[in-house]
């Protein structure tokens, strides 16, 4: 008989997603991809959340055993656990039904009991949550615990830090899930029988990827799942919803060119199919007079931000975006182009120099080229923390024109694979700026190198390393849609 995985938590969340993701997790992990620097961000985020966590519960033990050395981590679970000066553990292991949990922190009551505390980076709990202190509820109740109270640890995002010392029981929210968790305690068994009957087949299961893939999470074997679908795959199709994509797959349909004209679609969905099947680009008849509704001096705009989940400057919020660079090239009404552009430079708070330096460079004239109102929201936020120039840069929004939306409205092309994003429009149009050869190639990226630019460790070569980077990368997102809307207007 096959010997069967052990279940744990995260395979039983990813059972709940995918079937297919658990059995690539427990029989073919070497087909995951790499993990991206965004993805190890939002794990160091996590961990960092963590470890200040446990600071609101003392007097505790950190279970530090390996996942890999589980039998270990239980026996040192169950020596804490029996210790009456022990009043919080973290990271303490149990097995029950043959699966494995690690509880994030274990909160011992008056009476005796234990709270189940599991800590999250989010800021609410969200309904995936809810099967993730399930299982580890029925895996403690199993274990013969009687847990009084279990929930989710979250960020508070209307907490905000003083600049001086961070206030943990302000930072932290914690929210009850108790009697949701017990109310579906009965679906448990059930629930892992089905995973662990389907870990026991001896074939992979037949699971089509869509939309399922990344969501809730996003798969680490989606790369490998799509690696035979047609280049103009309909999942490419933007904004395509999950039954309509069912629908074309009971007919047999993969490739967009394929798709019948009478399927009904939205008008920009039409648009791709039409573009994709004829291997045409799509130019509505105001592409050209949209590009040309602009004054000059055209200023071509774009930030870069950081959010991080702990604050780190006064009078911010976790997670609130906190723009520390920006890029502006100027096109005169005779042809030249100019080019300005501000990066703070130390860890400090950034707002009002990026404001100030700003406001200098746009003047009152000219339109303002944005992708996406992506500027607007960060202005808003200014506007909110520095009140003194919400007249100012109101007036800066009001000049605000999305290339973004102008795009999107009046030109297509198959090369953009269903998106608008710049990453993929300007390799379409003009491949020879594309940003692959760029150390640094999207906005996630720029931030995590920036707050490594302005850490006390970060060495001086390195750092100038990565504030030449940045501004090259800035400064191409900016030059780029010059040049788009250059290249849009010859083939309007």
């Amino acid at each position: 008989m096959k010997n069967v995985p052990m279940l744990s938590k995260s395979r039983f969340l990813a059972g709940l997603q995918c079937h297919l993701r658990l059995w690539h997790q427990c029989y073919e992990r070497d087909l995951a991809s790499e993990v991206s620097a965004a993805q190890q961000a939002v794990f160091d985020a996590g961990n960092e959340v963590g470890r200040l966590a446990t600071q609101l519960y003392p007097n505790g033990v950190l279970i530090d055993e390996p996942y890999y050395q589980h039998k270990q981590a239980i026996q040192s679970t169950l020596k804490a656990m029996q210790d009456p000066k022990v009043m919080a553990i973290y990271e303490a292991a149990f097995l029950y039904d043959d699966v494995r949990i690690r509880a994030d922190i274990l909160e011992r009551t008056e009476s005796g009991n234990w709270n189940l505390v599991e800590v999250k980076s989010s800021t609410s709990a969200k309904d995936i949550h809810l099967p993730d202190v399930a299982v580890q509820y029925y895996v403690l109740e199993g274990c013969g615990l009687s847990v009084s109270r279990a929930g989710i640890l979250h960020l508070d995002n209307q907490y905000v830090y003083n600049g001086h010392n961070i206030n943990l029981a302000s930072l932290f929210a914690f929210a009850d899930l108790t009697d949701q968790v017990i109310s579906v305690q009965t679906e448990m068994p059930s629930n892992l029988a089905e995973l662990k009957a389907m870990l026991a087949n001896s074939d992979a299961p037949d699971i089509e990827p869509s939309r399922h893939c990344k969501n809730p999470y996003e798969c680490e074997f989606w790369d490998h799942c799509t690696k035979d679908k047609p280049e103009f795959w309909i999942l490419n199709i933007s904004g395509i919803g999950q039954k309509k994509i069912d629908e074309l797959t009971q007919m047999g349909i993969q490739d967009i060119s394929n798709i019948p004209s009478n399927f009904p679609l939205s008008e920009i969905q039409d648009r791709i199919r039409a573009s994709v099947t004829n291997q045409q680009e799509y130019i509505a008849q105001d592409l050209e007079s949209q590009l040309n509704e602009i004054e000059y001096p055209m200023h071509f705009l774009d930030f870069e931000t950081i959010g991080p989940a702990i604050p780190q400057y006064a009078g911010t919020r976790p997670y609130q975006t906190i723009p520390f660079q920006w890029s502006d090239h100027i096109l005169n009404e005779d042809g030249k182009l100019e080019h300005r552009e501000y990066l703070c430079n130390e860890d400090k708070d950034p707002r009002e120099e990026f404001t100030q330096t700003l406001l200098d460079a746009l003047g009152t004239e000219g339109s303002i080229v944005i992708y996406t109102s992506y500027e607007t929201g960060v202005l808003n936020s200014i506007i909110e923390h520095l009140p003194q120039y919400a007249d100012k840069l109101q007036a800066i929004i009001d000049r605000f024109v999305d290339l973004y939306a102008i795009i999107r409205n009046n030109y297509y092309h198959p090369k953009f694979y269903g998106s608008f994003s710049l990453k993929y429009v300007l390799p379409a149009l003009l491949p020879e700026m594309s940003y692959d050869k760029l150390s640094i190639q999207d906005g996630m990226q720029a931030s995590l190198e920036y707050l490594r630019m302005i850490h006390p460790d970060t060495p001086e070569d390195e750092k100038t390393t990565i504030r030449d980077d940045l501004l090259t990368y800035c400064g191409q997102d900016t030059l780029a849609m010059v040049k788009i809307r250059d290249e849009l207007l010859s083939r309007a």
